[in-house]
C-alpha cells in the first residue's frame, strides 16, 4: 500500500469536517492506496492547479468539500489541500493556494 503524505493544514481541514465526511474521504484515501483508480463522480482531474493533480469530491447533507491530491512525484499519495465547495466554480485562490502547497509537499518529500 502507498503511503499518505498530508499537508498539514489539509491535515487540519480534514479533522474540522463532519465523521459522514471523513469517512468517505478515509474510505477514498484507502482506495487510492490499494491503487484502485477513482473515477467520477468521486474524483476528477483538476489540471489547472497541476497536470497529474485530483480532486476527491464528497459530500454529506450540509456540506460539499473537496480535497486536492497528486500521485505523480513519488511513491506516495499527496494530499496537499482541501476546502469547502460553496459554488459551481472552484475559486482561484483555492486553485493558486493549491498549487503552492503542492510545491511545499513536493519540496519537502525531496528533502526528507
Amino acid at each position: 500500500m502507498k503511503p499518505i503524505d498530508f499537508h498539514p493544514r489539509a491535515l487540519e481541514f480534514i479533522r474540522t469536517q463532519s465523521p459522514i465526511i471523513r469517512r468517505r474521504l478515509g474510505e477514498a484515501l484507502r482506495d487510492l492506496q490499494k491503487g484502485v483508480n477513482l473515477g467520477m463522480p468521486l474524483s476528477r482531474p483538476m489540471s489547472l492547479v497541476a497536470p497529474g493533480v485530483r480532486e476527491l469530491r464528497v459530500r454529506d447533507e450540509n456540506a460539499a468539500v473537496r480535497v486536492f491530491y497528486f500521485t505523480g512525484a513519488s511513491d506516495a499519495i499527496l494530499v496537499f489541500h482541501g476546502f469547502q465547495k460553496k459554488g459551481q466554480k472552484t475559486p482561484a485562490r483555492d486553485i493558486d493556494l493549491a498549487r503552492r502547497r503542492l510545491k511545499e509537499v513536493i519540496h519537502a518529500k525531496v528533502e526528507s
